[in-house]
């Protein structure tokens, strides 16, 4: 099963972001103010003032691997809740599997150390399947049985080691805008893990695609400022290397 992201809610648009920073000399939203709306947008962000875009925000539902989950919970800026395995039985088995581990063939020497029953011809993913489904089995099996022994809430506590780390859980997870822009600019990016930026360029088309475009401006800057601050970010790591090196520190 992929992992797959659907937009149930969103607060706010450009203008809301506008207003939001007029506030401090007059919300009256004159024809001329609301030209001017897209280009006050710019101004606020290229000149670090991002807190009205804290003013905007975007609400998630993701269907993603436990590896995924954790680099969500790391946005620390973010708000997130998701089901957990500790207070229910997670009774649908879903799972992720990578793409890109087709036709990638398991070694003989590996074979041996399955204890399934295997095809004559198993890939890694494949491999990875049989494996997933036999922790799943293992962890209903014992949840089952554990449960007059130890109680059902210890049960469900340990039961859930056998589950593996690309088993899929739902989180519902909402940014404010200055915290997505955050959130795209280090996951959406060439050196983030593929699962998570899948996510990330999920959440921005899905943002990019609401109706009315009610955050045109927002994500075109948030976009654009992150292009140049990865750009300008490889520049500082190379000067701050050759610095040291040179033993200019």
């Amino acid at each position: 099963m992929k992992n797959n992201v659907e937009l149930i809610g969103h607060y706010g648009s450009d203008e809301i972001i506008a207003l939001s920073a007029w506030t401090s000399t007059s919300r009256e939203l004159s024809p001329d103010k609301l030209e001017r709306v897209s280009k006050l947008l710019v101004h606020l962000w290229s000149q670090g003032h991002e807190t009205p875009f804290e003013k905007a925000s975007v609400h998630f539902l993701v269907n993603c691997d436990i590896a995924s989950h954790i680099h969500l919970l790391k946005h620390r800026m973010s708000s997130l809740n998701a089901e957990s395995a500790r207070y229910k039985e997670l009774k649908e088995d879903k799972f992720y599997l990578p793409n890109d581990w087709w036709d990638h063939k398991v070694t003989p020497d590996v074979k041996d150390d399955l204890y399934y029953p295997q095809e004559e011809y198993m890939d890694w993913f494949l491999a990875l399947e049989e494996y997933t489904k036999l922790g799943n089995k293992l962890y209903h099996k014992s949840l089952e049985q554990l449960t007059p022994v130890l109680g059902r809430k210890r049960a469900k506590e340990s039961a859930r080691f056998f589950k593996t780390y690309n088993s899929q859980i739902q989180a519902d997870v909402t940014f404010n805008l200055r915290s997505f822009a955050n959130f795209l600019r280090l996951r959406n990016s060439e050196h983030a893990q593929l699962e998570i930026r899948e996510i990330a360029q999920q959440m921005q088309d899905l943002v990019e695609a609401i109706d009315d475009k009610p955050f045109k401006t927002a994500m075109w800057v948030i976009t654009r400022a992150n292009e140049l601050w990865i750009k300008h970010q490889e520049e500082i790591s190379k000067q701050l290397i050759e610095e040291f090196k040179n033993g200019t520190n």
